[in-house]
């Protein structure tokens, strides 16, 4: 008795569990089942669509499968929430963000200088098209554009494109050949025009960062950075005896295109134009030059103003350098250093008479010259030490140069003359 009652009990729990289960299988076999829901709704939200809906809300008759009912067509669309994405700020590094801050204010005011000109075949006596590219960077809103000699030099025709894609024209306004600066001008409407902001190229140190930007094999407003790895270097100038000083050395990658281009401290202020590259390959390793702002700060003024650059002449042609000075080789004919009573050689004419014929002829005495050792009271031994010194200094100032004369040390006064 007491067995036939434990298995109808059994039998009884057995059907009621089955019976269970079969009442909730289409409910458990629904990937929209209760415990997935939220997670569904919440994809389906940030998808712009409503979540889909339950087997228990389908309308009757409907043999469709549940899982690929649609939302209304006019279901509106939910945006994603803006909290989110961190603000872009976040997520950059301090340096990162200077980068940006950098780009940002000073990108606008570079352009890109498209040039043409004309190259002579000595063979065919012709003259062959040639074109060129460069960098430039916004001087002021009236449309003058700073740019190296060397990207306009020759050129017939100059193109400049600004940061929106507008082309212009330019016209030359100033060139100086001795520190590779020009002037170039386009007419464009004042609120397309960002003039780049200077700073001091006195206070540069070696290792501080700087920034280029130009358009290096065309591509336009290009970024690079590095560091100031020294100061004070020269470069030869495409003027006659004449070099650029006080070039800034810097790693950062410029290559064909740089050239013009500003180099800009953290800050975003232009401290030097770009303007060269030491490689044998034609393209950067890491050894790039840069006219620092200060001389472009001397230079442009005059180039806007007269198109040319006035600079101070002592009136000495030539020298020979020895190891004691500077020898003067020639002097300007009524020249500064002239009318001062500096001495050159001593020239004389003499006769020679070789049968019925007389002939004459020069010689030269360099020991009659004077020998410069000094410029207001600084040694000189090289032509370049001497030259930058009077490079220096306005027309019409007087410099103190100390000579050898008949092996006495002496100072002259010399009044400089107004020269290119």
């Amino acid at each position: 008795m007491k067995r036939t009652f434990a298995l109808c009990l059994a039998s009884g729990l057995l059907g009621a569990l089955l019976a269970t289960l079969l009442t909730d299988l289409p409910q458990l076999a629904s990937p929209t089942g209760a415990q997935d829901a939220p997670y569904f709704a919440q994809d389906a939200q940030y998808f712009g669509q409503p979540p889909m809906s339950r087997p228990g809300n389908l309308p009757p008759a409907n043999d469709q499968d549940p899982r690929l009912v649609q939302p209304p067509a006019a279901a509106p669309m939910v945006p994603i929430p803006e909290n989110r994405l961190p603000p872009i700020d976040e997520e950059l590094t301090p340096e990162e963000r200077v980068n940006c801050a950098v780009y940002e204010s000073g990108n606008r005011s570079v352009v890109n200088i498209n040039t043409k000109s004309a190259r002579g075949d000595r063979f065919f006596l012709l003259e062959l098209p040639s074109e060129g590219a460069g960098s430039g960077a916004v001087l002021d809103r009236k449309g003058h554009v700073l740019t190296n000699f060397h990207v306009v030099d020759g050129a017939r025709e100059i193109q400049v494109a600004l940061f929106n894609g507008e082309t212009y024209d330019a016209q030359l306004v100033g060139q100086d050949a001795a520190t590779d600066v020009a002037v170039i001008k386009i007419d464009a409407p004042a609120d397309v025009l960002y003039p780049v902001a200077f700073g001091d190229s006195t206070r540069l140190q070696v290792g501080q960062k700087v920034y280029a930007i130009g358009n290096p094999f065309g591509l336009e407003r290009t970024m690079s950075t590095g560091i100031i790895s020294s100061l004070n270097r020269s470069l030869p100038s495409r003027a006659n005896n004449r070099k650029i000083r006080q070039v800034i050395q810097i790693d950062a990658s410029i290559n064909p295109g740089n050239s013009g281009g500003p180099l800009l401290d953290s800050r975003g202020r232009m401290i030097g134009m770009n303007t060269a590259i030491a490689s044998s390959t034609g393209e950067s390793v890491g050894v790039g030059f840069a006219i620092p702002v200060n001389t472009i700060n001397r230079v442009v003024p005059q180039l806007m103003e007269s198109g040319h650059v006035v600079r101070a002449d002592v009136g000495i042609d030539a020298v020979f350098v020895t190891e004691r000075g500077l020898l003067i080789a020639r002097l300007v004919p009524g020249g500064a250093a002239e009318r001062a009573g500096l001495k050159g050689p001593q020239v004389a004419v003499r006769r020679k008479r070789q049968g019925p014929f007389v002939y004459e002829y020069q010689t030269v005495d360099r020991s009659a010259a004077d020998l410069i050792i000094g410029v207001d009271g600084k040694p000189i031994q090289t032509a370049d030490e001497f030259l930058s010194v009077i490079d220096a200094k306005n027309p019409g100032d007087t410099v103190q140069i100390t000579i050898i004369r008949d092996n006495k040390e002496m100072n002259v006064a010399v009044r400089l003359d107004a020269g290119e």
